[in-house]
């Protein structure tokens, strides 16, 4: 299965963000991930659908959109026709995730479910054959820079023997402290979607920071 590596914007310099998105285009990095917060369900507020409009019109790359809102139902159709190639939302969201999952998809994008840490890994079963990817947060979900939660590698090598049980080909995407040291763990246990922000934009060589990301090797 191919890796990829999904630059957060939460890290980008957002007075320079043209120029950021150059540099990202540049560096070989597959996908921009846009965490969009509402203060609801979790305790941060981010970007919103002007920003993502303007985004898309600056770039050509996968936007990866993570909605962290209550009701992610209500806005589906706008997040797509605003530039969102993928959309992931929340499983612990008020929505109900399969109406959620068939608004995602008669968008024609690709739909994503996402789970915070202490949500079990059975809870995304049942969703899987309708998913293209899962997002496992390896975080608490809200701000960025944090720590990378180890517990959390269990739930990922659960998620990918399911796929495979299955016969799925399903994405399994990481975020929150992602970097060279925590990829290999991520990666023996199935994950191939790898969000990073501080490590990437904070690299002297984005380019081979992004390279070590996808590789599984300290850079």
């Amino acid at each position: 299965m191919k890796n990829y590596v999904s630059a957060s914007v939460l890290s980008a310099d957002m007075l320079d963000f043209r120029n950021e998105i150059r540099k990202l285009e540049k560096s070989d990095i597959d996908m921009l991930h846009f965490d969009v917060m509402d203060g609801i369900f979790v305790n941060n507020i981010t970007f919103g659908l002007p920003v993502l409009q303007q985004v898309r019109k600056a770039t050509d790359m996968t936007l990866d959109v993570h909605l962290m809102i209550a009701e992610p139902l209500k806005y589906i159709k706008k997040f797509a026709n605003f530039g969102a190639d993928i959309i992931s939302f929340h499983i612990e969201s008020q929505s109900n995730t399969l109406e959620t999952i068939k608004a995602i998809k008669e968008c024609g994008i690709k739909a994503a479910l996402a789970v915070k840490p202490a949500t079990p890994a059975e809870d995304i079963f049942e969703y899987l054959p309708y998913l293209d990817m899962v997002l496992v947060m390896t975080v608490e979900p809200g701000f960025g820079g944090q720590s990378f939660m180890p517990e959390t590698v269990d739930k990922i090598r659960s998620l990918r023997e399911k796929i495979s049980l299955l016969g799925l080909e399903t994405d399994i995407e990481v975020d929150g402290g992602i970097n060279d040291k925590t990829v290999p763990v991520v990666m023996d246990a199935g994950a191939n979607v790898f969000v990073s922000g501080s490590y990437l934009f904070a690299a002297a060589d984005m380019k081979a920071a992004a390279a070590a990301l996808k590789e599984g090797k300290l850079c």
